[in-house]
């Protein structure tokens, strides 16, 4: 991506959607909890719970050009870790606006709510 402007702070379930359908690169990296996780998650996604991240930000290394995408349940932890990735120096970085419920009310009603 040769694009010098920066990415907006927010993408919404309808832009991700469309990515995922036109195969674009990018990682989904979910911040709940493992039990949230278990209970709903949108296929293809990374578990990094927030709780954890600081411990296990070295996981993410690989990821530092990517482009990723980071989800929650309503869109405020995925903001928060949004903008701490962005302090670590990550730069194609988003949140998911709305988080997994957007998900399941717009794109995959298969996905249950909680």
């Amino acid at each position: 991506m040769s694009n010098d402007s920066a990415l907006p702070l927010e993408i919404t379930v309808s832009e991700l959607d469309a990515m995922r359908t036109r195969g674009d690169e990018f990682v989904l990296l979910d911040v709940r909890e493992t039990a949230e996780y278990e209970t709903a998650r949108i296929e293809g996604s990374k578990l990094l719970p927030m709780s954890e991240i600081q411990q296990r930000l070295s996981e993410l290394d690989e990821h530092r050009q990517d482009h990723i995408v980071v989800q929650c349940h309503h869109g405020g932890r995925s903001m928060q870790v949004t903008q701490f990735l962005q302090s670590q120096g990550f730069e194609k970085v988003q949140n998911l606006a709305g988080g997994i419920d957007q998900w399941s009310q717009q794109i995959d009603s298969s996905v249950p709510r909680y």
